[in-house]
């Protein structure tokens, strides 16, 4: 299994991923992955896990019911992750602040890219998943609406249109990449967490960064990946219940260690984060 992200050693600040990862010429026709990620310390771990939570200072809107005689999973989902914010970012937030917030982010276009670029193969990770549904209830998340891939194509478009290079995956989101993929062959319940986690991070606090990044350097302009087609809450609603239809044949074991992968699941995404302002 790839190495979580990791390590904080001074005087430098947190690291990115091991570089270890490569990705062929023309990737974006297949976007596959050769990754061979080099292990690493877990100080970074944990901040990384609350930079995501910095991020995302828009919280995830709870899940309506969807169990009969208990609660939503989904909502035990949420939980677990709002208690990864601040106490500044939500209520629930069980964390000290150690990631500047986003106000204070001095970002690039080279940076940008960077995040895009690698948030482009993630996402179209999680879609190639679905689409091949190893696990067949895989099938269930199939044209949710609220897929991200070729709305950020056309942005990297957009981007290269203004005379900008357009960078290859870079080790964050090769490695992310990887472990989804073999996350989703042998480990199910814990792809389920990282599929949450991406997808609705990105309606909630993945807007609020994409306005202020937009302010700073894009003058205001609003990109595809920030853009629905249709009721983005409905959307939201719609995949909640299949997640509390999927969960709800799963084992108290199964789910528990759904909840636990929630912690990884941020460190991988604050490892993509950190290009928008290192």
């Amino acid at each position: 299994m790839a190495p979580a992200p990791a390590s904080l050693s001074a005087p430098r600040s947190l690291s990115l991923l091991a570089p270890a990862a490569r990705v062929s010429p023309g990737r974006w026709s297949g976007l596959s992955v050769s990754v061979a990620a080099r292990a690493v310390t877990g100080v970074a771990a944990s901040a990384q896990r609350r930079l995501v939570a910095a991020a995302a200072a828009t919280e995830m809107a709870p899940a309506a019911s969807g169990e009969e005689g208990g609660k939503p999973f989904v909502e035990e989902m949420r939980a677990v992750a709002m208690k990864l914010h601040t106490k500044d970012q939500a209520r629930e937030g069980e964390k000290e602040p150690d990631a500047p917030p986003v106000a204070k982010w001095e970002p690039s276009v080279e940076g940008y890219l960077r995040f895009l670029v690698d948030s482009r193969l993630v996402f179209q990770t999680l879609e190639d998943i679905v689409d091949r549904a190893a696990v067949p209830w895989y099938a269930e998340f199939r044209n949710t609406g609220l897929e991200r891939s070729e709305a950020l194509k056309k942005d990297l478009e957009w981007f290269k249109e203004q005379g900008h290079t357009i960078p290859e995956p870079s080790d964050p989101g090769t490695t992310y990449a990887s472990l989804l993929e073999e996350l989703s062959e042998k480990d199910p319940q814990a792809f389920i967490c990282h599929f949450y986690n991406v997808y609705f991070a990105h309606t909630a606090g993945g807007r609020m960064i994409g306005k202020k990044v937009s302010e700073k350097i894009l003058n205001k302009k609003e990109l595809e990946f920030y853009k629905w087609e249709g009721n983005l809450s409905q959307l939201l609603q719609d995949v909640r219940n299949k997640l509390n239809q999927v969960a709800s044949s799963w084992s108290r074991e199964e789910k528990d260690h759904c909840l636990e992968e929630t912690e990884k699941s941020f460190a991988y995404s604050g490892a993509l984060l950190r290009h928008i302002f290192t």
